[in-house]
């Protein structure tokens, strides 16, 4: 197949890309500047320039090829609204040019917000109060009814490994700029977590074989708890692990705070069942005792 993917040269893109030429798929992977292009080039991708607010260009990638990962967005927390306004007229854009084609559409979405209190399914709905961004997955689902093979890939809050700039890195950023490694009250509430080589395998198979209107959770990991991460990430640099009062959440870990005080597992055993995805990368703990967070 030739697969376009927005957002190739990204942390969760450029494992995509790798694992779709890896199984013999052509990719086209759109890129917003030169630096970009050339990431996307040095994977062995064809590179379309463009970005998510040039709709021509996105209409043009997914028309000229065989299906589409819509990864791309604009994680600008201080511009929610807007990322997410523009995200819809992408998928909508996307879905528009593959309609009739029975092509298959991989849209990103996340894990948080799933089920309050306990561990979520592919079958849950999350609460796009949480992250106006999973609403633009849930209407991408429409496209089925006209002619498109739509599939959600919900993340989970942590895609970790070598090279990661996400929460876990923002963490480690934290602990060391405080000179202790906290956890929210008594740290019992779970993250899950993927490794990005993972969750790029798993894509991989989505595009080839995950039937229309799936739901699929890249989560190796059900829930890790924040304590056992916060006791990891003081080991690596070598800081006392405290727990931080939750009314000091935000002062402590600013924006983050809202997210880490979250108890959100998630499970992965439908996508398992349906793809017969088994993620083989070292988990959560295991990536951070290996050190490579902490070489900053």
């Amino acid at each position: 197949m030739r697969v376009f993917v927005t957002g190739a040269s990204g942390w969760i893109g450029s494992a995509v890309v790798s694992e779709l030429l890896k199984s013999g798929h052509q990719v086209v992977g759109l890129a917003r500047s030169d630096a970009a292009a050339a990431e996307v080039a040095i994977l062995g991708a064809e590179v379309l320039r463009g970005n998510l607010d040039d709709l021509d260009s996105l209409r043009t990638g997914a028309a000229s090829c065989d299906g589409v990962v819509h990864l791309g967005y604009n994680h600008d927390f201080s511009r929610m609204a807007q990322a997410a306004h523009a995200d819809l007229q992408a998928v909508n854009a996307i879905g528009s040019a593959l309609e009739g084609t029975d092509r298959p559409l991989i849209v990103a979405s996340g894990t948080l917000g799933l089920a309050p209190g306990r561990v979520g399914t592919e079958q849950d709905v999350p609460d796009p109060g949480v992250h106006p961004r999973t609403a633009n997955a849930n209407a991408a689902l429409s496209f089925a009814e006209r002619g498109v093979r739509p599939v959600i890939v919900r993340f989970a809050p942590t895609v970790h490994g070598p090279g990661d700039h996400g929460f876990l890195a923002t963490l480690v950023v934290i602990a060391r700029d405080k000179g202790v490694s906290g956890y929210i009250d008594d740290g019992t509430n779970r993250w899950p977590a993927v490794h990005r080589l993972d969750a790029g395998k798993l894509v991989s198979l989505a595009v080839q074989d995950a039937p229309a209107r799936s739901v699929l959770h890249a989560v190796a990991e059900e829930g890790v708890t924040t304590r056992v991460i916060a006791e990891a990430i003081g080991r690596g640099l070598d800081v006392p692990v405290v727990s931080v009062p939750a009314q000091q959440a935000a002062d402590h870990f600013s924006w983050l705070g809202r997210f880490f005080g979250t108890d959100a597992p998630a499970s992965n055993s439908l996508t398992r069942e349906l793809l017969g995805w088994e993620p083989i990368h070292p988990g959560l703990i295991a990536d951070l005792d290996e050190g490579h967070y902490f070489h900053h």
